[in-house]
């Protein structure tokens, strides 16, 4: 059974920068749940950063807090960790929250601090894809169960 990286807040986990979840109640997540497929996993807290902490943007390709300070390197070492995770668990597919500097996927913040959303992945998302591990947004489980469900035509 193929096992699914997915973002602790999703979980239910107070693990995002101002304390709190993102707490998913989607059937899909609770039925991997109850089957042993959830891997669960922070990159922010993988990294060494604490809850809660500064919201953090990517700008000019670097992760900086509201406050000015460089999270680059924190930010890398969780994407390395959550790399290193999926390949242990044997991991083909992660579902990771939508915005997040570490998870986002299709949009991320614009590095002003003022809510504006960019087209772009955060670091952790783009590790991942770069070792062919196929990424989700928590609005897109039905696609993530059925990457899951389907299987690949025999060479």
């Amino acid at each position: 059974m193929e096992r699914v990286l997915v973002s602790a807040c999703l979980l239910g986990a107070a693990v995002r920068y101002d304390g709190r979840a993102k707490t998913s109640h989607s059937a899909i997540l609770a039925r991997w749940r109850t089957e042993g497929r959830v891997v669960p996993f922070c990159p922010e807290l993988a990294g060494g950063l604490g809850v809660p902490r500064p919201p953090a943007e990517i700008r000019d390709g670097s992760v900086v807090t509201s406050t000015g300070d460089d999270v680059t390197e924190a930010f890398r070492r969780g994407a390395e960790l959550a790399l290193e995770t999926a390949l242990r668990a044997e991991v083909k597919v992660a579902v990771l929250k939508e915005g997040s500097p570490s998870c986002g996927l299709h949009q991320i913040a614009d590095g002003t601090f003022t809510g504006h959303k960019i087209p772009g992945s955060g670091i952790t998302t783009t590790l991942l894809q770069a070792h062919n591990i196929k990424v989700f947004t928590e609005n897109e489980l039905d696609k993530a169960d059925l990457c899951l469900t389907t299987t690949p035509p025999a060479p």
